[in-house]
């Protein structure tokens, strides 16, 4: 009975250790408060908008999305609906180095004179140059409105709005995903075969435990099931 106490238990730790890596987190996101200050034809012009920027893993590379919570400028004259169209540079630090091109569609409604020009979700493709951590932080705004251009830059030097791992040409070197956790090492072979390494098969208790935890991303889905089954069958009575 203490050996059968000691294999579940040596299972139950096989089981819980790859928790920490497959929870690790892939992105940081925060909503930073930009100072934009903009060159109008009618004059200089600025607000703060909150901006968020997101990611959605698209193919090889990255979707981004920013969003402006709050109007950065205005037009003396009423603008119809569709005759303004924004775009916007995010830039990117960090282990990679570029600027992103994202825009949007046209205003859906028309714009009130001397009211808050909102501007809609700006989106564009970042594909990686390089692995590891990256930022990405607002840059020039760019409203194109009846045949003129206001241009918004950021004056209070923003944080990063994203921070994303992100994983380049080639693949990592060390096992590593691209979305922030380390993917494990193939577990294939036949039956009775062996190993990549020269190694025969091993089948003790505590042999089977480490396979288990080596196969952490599959056992996980049985959660605390597995390890309550494990210990019930610990517990039967030899036959």
């Amino acid at each position: 009975m203490p050996n059968r106490k000691r294999t579940t238990l040596a299972l139950a730790a096989a089981l819980a250790g790859p928790v920490v890596v497959v929870g690790a987190p892939a992105a940081h996101a925060e909503v930073v408060d930009v100072n934009y200050q903009c060159v109008t034809p009618i004059g200089p012009k600025g607000a703060v908008s909150p901006i968020d920027i997101k990611s959605v893993r698209s193919g090889g590379g990255h979707k981004l999305t920013m969003s402006f919570q709050k109007g950065v400028s205005s037009s003396p004259v009423e603008l119809g609906k569709g005759a303004m169209n924004p775009s916007a540079v995010i830039e990117v630090g960090g282990a990679d180095k570029g600027k992103v091109q994202v825009s949007g569609p046209a205003n859906t409604e028309a714009i009130p004179a001397n009211t808050p020009i909102r501007i809609s979700d700006l989106s564009g493709t970042y594909t990686p140059k390089k692995s590891g951590k990256v930022t990405f932080t607002a840059g020039v705004l760019t409203i194109k409105a009846l045949g003129t251009t206001t241009t918004c830059t950021p004056r209070n030097n923003p944080g990063a709005s994203l921070e994303l791992d992100v994983v380049g040409p080639g693949g990592p070197s060390d096992g590593s995903t691209g979305d922030g956790s380390k993917g494990g090492g193939s577990t294939g072979g036949t039956s009775g075969g062996s190993s990549a390494g020269g190694e025969l098969p091993r089948t003790g208790p505590l042999d089977s435990a480490a396979a288990l935890g080596t196969l952490g991303g599959t056992v996980l889905l049985t959660g605390a099931a597995g390890v309550l089954w494990l210990t019930r069958r610990g517990q039967r009575p030899a036959g």
